[in-house]
């Protein structure tokens, strides 16, 4: 499948899914996250949820990310340069939702991209490759091509993955890994 028709299968069955779907999802999902190589690192980026899209519950993850003493970033988009800006969350950090709904830092301490770690990447769809599809303003694309080549790309979604994305281009940056209520994908 293209990604305009995954993209409208995956926000349907997204839609779907009961508050209570998406809090079990979420919590299997932040469980599987544990068994990853990848907490000896110190920055790690992550996405705050949008609650209208049914996307990932990621206040578990940030309570893991907390608990292991982490620098949590997060990232406020602009919308004219379709470039994020990273933000270490601290006990000051004021969240606000832009006019998409995105809970996002006002302002903080920024982090140079080239600073991160390991990213969870938000995504619709992904495929067996290690191929995501995100809403299609290529947001995290950019960003990621401009983190460091080791950072850690791990996608979370709650379905598994596709055969294939028919539309790939080379713009589009793989995941390392992508976890889902039931498995964990190595790319």
């Amino acid at each position: 499948m293209t990604k305009s028709e995954l993209r409208k299968t995956y926000k349907n069955l997204r839609e779907r899914l009961t508050p209570n779907n998406v809090d079990d999802l979420s919590l299997s999902i932040a469980n599987k996250l544990l068994k990853l190589p990848i907490w000896q690192h110190t920055f790690y980026h992550i996405f705050l949820s949008i609650e209208e899209q049914k996307e990932i519950n990621t206040d578990y993850i940030l309570n893991i990310l907390s608990g292991k003493d982490k620098n949590i970033l997060l990232s406020k988009s602009d919308f004219k340069t379709h470039e994020m800006i990273n933000f270490l969350l601290t006990d000051s950090t004021k969240i606000k939702k832009n006019n998409y709904n995105i809970p996002e830092p006002v302002d903080g301490i920024e982090i140079s991209n080239n600073k991160v770690d390991v990213v969870f990447v938000p995504l619709l769809a992904f495929d067996k490759l290690g191929n995501r599809i995100g809403y299609g303003k290529g947001f995290y694309d950019r960003f990621l091509s401009k983190c460091k080549p080791e950072t850690i790309k791990i996608g979370v979604s709650f379905f598994e993955a596709e055969t294939q994305i028919a539309d790939i281009n080379n713009n589009d940056i793989k995941l390392d890994y992508c976890v889902t209520p039931k498995s964990i994908y190595t790319f």
